[in-house]
């Protein structure tokens, strides 16, 4: 997962990760920058909860999301990896639904359910350990407003297989709730640090395809509610440009991104001494 400058956001998100039905993982956190307040929440939630968790922290430089989660991806254990953000906070059987529905040369495409700033600010610890931020009447009690969306919250795994199956969305990835194998991953070299915001997971998800890897939806059973926040990084401009780069990929069939994890002098260092050992 990705932060910036939003422990309060972040400490959320770890107490959902710290009741996860599915215990064998590991977190590691993108940090592009932030404060010191950032790294000491970090501290105290590892102390807290017991996660394993990794801060991987580069300088403020504007925003390089796309950098630092390829930093991330180089210090991942696992041969399987779930792309979220910190303002992401997971229901209790995020983690499982992943893990039950990966299969090998497939990636993962679920959602997020957005919450108005009220409900983000009322979301409790005991409201994430206990569920209740994830229940359809407390949300509403809460300010969520009625929405068709809202089925996303109720479905049972069975309605979830029927909507997953049925649903006009497209299967793009979704950086803030989708998971693929780091093996896929580094083959196409992860995310391409040319990018701003406004689409870079889409387009990393279209070298994938590229890349032979088939799309499959958990958008009805793979929950996250989405912490509201203000976007000062968006410009229209760069956005469009990001656009074009993704349907240039497409129609081209681009696995490969030469701006990458492989010029990452972290993963320089690590080649040279794999080579030499």
């Amino acid at each position: 997962m990705t932060t910036y400058n939003s422990p309060v956001w972040l400490e959320k998100v770890l107490w959902g990760y710290s009741v996860q039905q599915y215990k064998d993982f590991e977190i590691v956190i993108g940090d592009d920058g932030s404060r010191d307040d950032t790294r000491e929440t970090i501290d105290r939630l590892r102390e807290q909860t017991g996660l394993t968790i990794k801060h991987i922290w580069q300088e403020d430089d504007g925003f390089r999301k796309c950098r630092i989660l390829n930093k991330a991806i180089l210090q991942a254990d696992a041969p399987y990896l779930v792309f979220t953000d910190g303002d992401c906070i997971p229901r209790a059987d995020f983690l499982a639904v992943h893990a039950a529905e990966a299969k090998p040369k497939h990636y993962l495409s679920g959602g997020y359910h957005k919450l108005p700033m009220s409900t983000s600010e009322t979301i409790s610890k005991d409201d994430i350990l206990s569920g209740r931020c994830f229940d359809l009447k407390w949300l509403k009690a809460h300010g969520l407003k009625s929405s068709y969306k809202n089925s996303k919250l109720t479905a049972t795994p069975r309605q979830a297989r029927i909507f997953n199956a049925l649903t006009p969305t497209k299967c793009n990835f979704k950086g803030s709730n989708g998971s693929a194998w780091l093996e896929d991953v580094m083959r196409i070299n992860g995310f391409d640090e040319r990018m701003p915001w406004g689409g870079l997971d889409r387009e990393f998800g279209v070298r994938l395809i590229n890349a032979g890897v088939k799309p499959k939806h958990v958008r009805y059973n793979a929950i996250v509610i989405h912490l509201d926040h203000k976007r000062g990084y968006k410009d229209p401009r760069l956005v469009n440009e990001n656009k074009q780069l993704r349907i240039y990929n497409a129609r081209h069939g681009v696995t490969w991104t030469d701006h990458g994890i492989a010029q990452l002098p972290e993963y320089v260092a690590r080649k040279t001494t794999d080579h030499q050992s």
